[in-house]
């Protein structure tokens, strides 16, 4: 993680790699070269040996998505670079191994709100809050809206996306946008907290865990059996799921390799 980012931070703690948006004066808006570097270092971050990933943020507001002075200069063709690139950052959040959680503060507006719900698991300060604000603008959150809707009902979404307000994080709880809202003091020992213990076990079962579980989520009930039966059946004799078993039946700790 040896790297250097212009609008990124980026450090190692352990089996933690933190990427942290650094772009405060700007609320941590999501240029191209932004986005560039994120998928760079998500990317990068997958190649390691590491367990899990925080996405943080410098700065009073997390992230209040797309930068418009970037968008703005764009035509039709350079606009719909910039949406896929953001998009191959979202995905890349669902499909590198490692456990990822979203540590939240202030405002996660539009594509930052869709950061948020990329990510595997979130944690956010009571003073955050979350938008889609295409919905009172001239600029609908169409892209933004995809993960979301995917982790909120859809009259929660409807909601979210049509009037563009702000949701507070207690409430981003209650719709399932995030795990906990805990109060601002306590951020980072309620991130550290369910990190630890999303990470624990067989690093191995675990992601490939991770990418079934994204692979069997929009599929229908029948097709999803057989895709995770399958891998299911298969990951039983990985090195990972024999040591649990092993262990179980030993009444023992397991010691695990992977």
């Amino acid at each position: 993680m040896t790297a250097e980012y212009r609008h990124l931070l980026v450090k190692r703690d352990g089996d933690t790699i933190t990427v942290t948006m650094n772009r405060p004066d700007r609320r941590n808006a999501l240029s191209a070269e932004h986005l560039a570097e994120l998928l760079a270092a998500f990317r990068t971050a997958g190649d390691t040996d590491a367990t899990g990933l925080v996405l943080a943020a410098a700065g009073p507001v997390f992230s209040a998505g797309h930068d418009f002075a970037d968008v703005a200069a764009r035509d039709l063709l350079g606009v719909r670079d910039l949406l896929t690139l953001c998009q191959e950052v979202m995905t890349t959040l669902e499909s590198i191994p490692q456990v990822v959680i979203a540590r939240v503060h202030g405002l996660a507006t539009a594509a930052g709100c869709q950061l948020v719900a990329s990510c595997d698991l979130a944690v956010a300060a009571e003073s955050a809050g979350f938008a889609l604000p295409g919905g009172k603008g001239g600029w609908f959150c169409h892209t933004p809206a995809v993960p979301v809707a995917r982790s909120i009902g859809r009259k929660r979404l409807m909601e979210l996306a049509l009037t563009g307000d702000v949701v507070d994080a207690r409430t981003a709880v209650d719709w399932g946008l995030i795990n906990y809202a805990v109060p601002d003091a306590d951020l980072d020992t309620a991130v550290a907290d369910l990190l630890a213990r999303a990470t624990r076990g067989s690093r191995a079962s675990k992601a490939l865990g991770k990418r079934t579980l994204y692979a069997q989520l929009d599929r229908p009930e029948a097709d999803a059996y057989t895709l995770a039966r399958e891998v299911m059946a298969a990951a039983s004799q990985l090195p990972g799921a024999r040591e649990g078993m092993a262990a179980f039946l030993d009444k023992r700790h397991p010691v695990w390799t992977d």
